[in-house]
């Protein structure tokens, strides 16, 4: 009986091992391999050492990627969870048609990020538009995508209406898991409103916030579907994640080596960035 489940255990397991192995780590080796060549993606290569991550830090390209990446992610992250925040405890009080609310506010997370940024791209160079000039709005007359100083914030207006879905969900998951006793005796000492919240709520949906702030962080520092269907990093490299600049440059531009870098170096600082947010949070949990 006992070598029957250690059978059905490892068919089980060895495949998906095995495929997680070979389409997981293996390219994730040769990527940091190819990250010391100076490899175009085809043909022969030569080993460089670490000149790609030395030009990295002086490539102002890279650097203005980065600088966009960050900025969309933490406007992004706040924008989300704020807004996440405020619906989960509308759709979590006594109100009708809940559970409709629920499934409606979650149906942006079931559409493809792909599909919404060409939604949303028709939406901001013809709708928008034309509603600016029935108005009379100079700002909303032009397309957002076209301007470099609003075409970022037109990303995170795309990057927070998928992700509320989500974050909504796991928000009002945390607040049922909220006894209604520590409410009765909040209200017994004249905890109400946002008293109520801040010092009974929240400190009991840590947890929770810490799922959302990591997710968040994560997701948006790797944007690219979005910024593939709406500007493809225009206008004049305005909106260039990294993610869309070490795919377009790394694929079409022969820098694959010093694209592999920029990878290697990225998925560092998400890690790093994952890491710090867990620590803080774990921190404020065991003070609470």
């Amino acid at each position: 009986m006992k070598n029957d489940k250690k059978r059905t255990y490892l068919l089980i397991t060895i495949p998906i091992l095995a495929l997680f192995v070979c389409f997981n780590t293996i390219p994730l080796i040769r990527g940091v391999i190819y990250s010391f060549t100076n490899f175009r993606g085809f043909g022969s290569y030569d080993w460089v050492g670490l000149r790609n991550y030395i030009d990295l830090f002086g490539d102002s390209r890279v650097g203005g990627s980065y600088l966009f990446t960050f900025k969309l992610a933490i406007c992004a992250t706040v924008l989300t969870n704020v807004i996440s925040l405020i619906l989960a405890l509308g759709l979590n009080g006594k109100i009708r048609a809940k559970s409709f609310f629920r499934a409606a506010y979650f149906l942006p997370n079931v559409l493809g990020a792909l599909v919404v940024g060409y939604i949303f791209q028709y939406l901001f160079t013809y709708i928008i538009p034309a509603l600016g000039e029935m108005i009379g709005s100079p700002t909303l007359s032009q397309s957002m995508l076209s301007n470099e100083n609003l075409a970022w914030f037109a990303i995170v207006i795309v990057c927070c209406w998928q992700a509320v879905a989500m974050n909504t969900i796991i928000y009002i998951s945390g607040l049922q898991t909220v006894p209604e006793d520590v409410y009765e005796a909040g209200d017994l000492d004249g905890a109400t409103g946002w008293k109520r919240f801040r010092h009974l709520t929240f400190p009991l949906i840590i947890p929770f916030f810490t799922i959302n702030m990591v997710l968040c962080v994560k997701n948006f520092l790797m944007v690219f579907d979005q910024i593939m269907a709406m500007t493809k990093g225009g206008p004049a490299q305005s909106t260039e994640s990294i993610s869309y600049l070490i795919y377009n440059n790394g694929m079409s531009g022969g820098q694959f080596g010093f694209q592999s870098a920029n990878a290697v170096i990225f998925f560092i600082v998400i890690v790093v960035l994952s890491g710090a947010q867990m620590t803080i949070s774990s921190r404020k949990e065991e003070q609470l």
